[in-house]
């Protein structure tokens, strides 16, 4: 549900928009955004990475669990 902080643009009591608050609803959408697409190419960097030794494996799986979180912190 959403919250008056996260969507302040509505205008109390009229239910119009102001330009400014859609201005920076759109910018904080754009860097969540960013920032997911930057953690998929982490993601995608380390399922890509073949590797026998177990400790380097082991600090990939830590590596993958922390930026799933992440994503789904963001999400």
């Amino acid at each position: 549900m959403a919250t008056a902080l996260q969507y302040p643009e509505v205008v109390s009591g009229s239910g119009f928009v102001s330009e400014e608050a859609r201005r920076q609803v759109q910018l904080a959408h754009a860097v969540r955004e960013r920032q997911k697409q930057a953690l998929y190419l982490q993601r995608g960097n380390i399922l890509s990475q073949n590797t026998s030794n177990p400790a380097r494996r082991a600090a990939l799986v830590a590596a993958l669990a922390q930026i799933d979180g992440e994503i789904q912190a963001i999400n």
